[in-house]
């Protein structure tokens, strides 16, 4: 058990960080331009062309609410709104949540099948205070692959039992595409499952375990990109990310930010 888990830990960390990687930067070579191709490619991309400001996404904000999903909140308020994605535990969670307690920051967590299997007892507490579990597949697939309704389905529907299952309660309808690949039919079929899907307007790299960012370098990519109305997207299995957590949420306060649920998002 042990020596497959550790396969599947390593086989995760290798496709979420060459996919991601693509799809987190897919925007940057587009910059000063004022729309990007909607859909293109399956890849969720970002482009960055004036500090504090939202960045230009490879799908508009109007394109993505037809089909109940978002990458930011379309408003001039200092509200943001903090989530991480979980493929496996590091270790490194239960730091994250006892930072976000001491702000009284209530964070949603998109879970694979694999966690929930393994760490019942953090996804029990990311509950009991308060944060959200959303829905980031079973087995984090490439979902723009997947064209069948009844696969897609699959996907999240298992990942919906074992929440319950671990929990006792139904899981709330917030579901964000593997790696940000996806399709049109994928936002279809999402909606029609009765979900939201959530994209993000700000992340950095933070996943690849032997070469972790400096705190300098993630604090250049987090506060001058920080915008009104954005969904920020950490990875829990970032090391970095727990030592400068606490430091990186004091300093959007003093910025003037308020935290939101992804709940609130409209």
């Amino acid at each position: 058990m042990v020596r497959k888990r550790g396969i599947l830990k390593m086989l995760g960390t290798v496709a979420a960080a060459g996919v991601f990687a693509a799809a987190l930067f897919a925007g940057v070579n587009v910059a000063k331009e004022k729309s990007v191709n909607t859909v293109a490619d399956g890849n969720w991309g970002l482009s960055f062309q004036q500090e504090g400001e939202a960045p230009v996404a490879n799908a508009t904000a109007e394109y993505l609410a037809e089909y109940n999903a978002f990458y930011a909140e379309k408003t001039d308020k200092k509200v943001l709104y903090l989530t991480f994605d979980a493929g496996y535990e590091n270790g490194y969670t239960g730091k994250i949540l006892d930072v976000l307690k001491k702000h009284n920051v209530k964070a949603t967590f998109f879970l694979v099948g694999n966690y929930i299997e393994t760490s019942p007892d953090l996804v029990k507490r990311m509950v009991k205070e308060g944060h959200l579990v959303g829905n980031h597949t079973y087995t984090h697939p490439d979902m723009s692959a997947i064209s069948t309704k009844e696969q897609f389905e699959k996907e999240l529907n298992q990942l919906e039992e074992k929440y319950e299952e671990v929990t006792g309660e139904k899981m709330k309808k917030y579901y964000r595409p593997p790696q940000g690949k996806y399709s049109e039919s994928n936002l279809k079929m999402a909606e029609e499952m009765g979900y939201k899907t959530i994209f993000w307007s700000l992340a950095y790299v933070d996943w690849y375990e032997s070469d972790q960012p400096t705190k300098e370098e993630a604090f250049d990519k987090l506060i001058p990109r920080l915008h009104p109305g954005a969904i920020v997207l950490l990875h829990s299995t970032s090391k970095t990310n727990s030592e400068i957590l606490d430091e990186l949420l004091t300093k959007w306060e003093e910025m003037g930010y308020e935290f939101k649920s992804t709940e609130e998002l409209k």
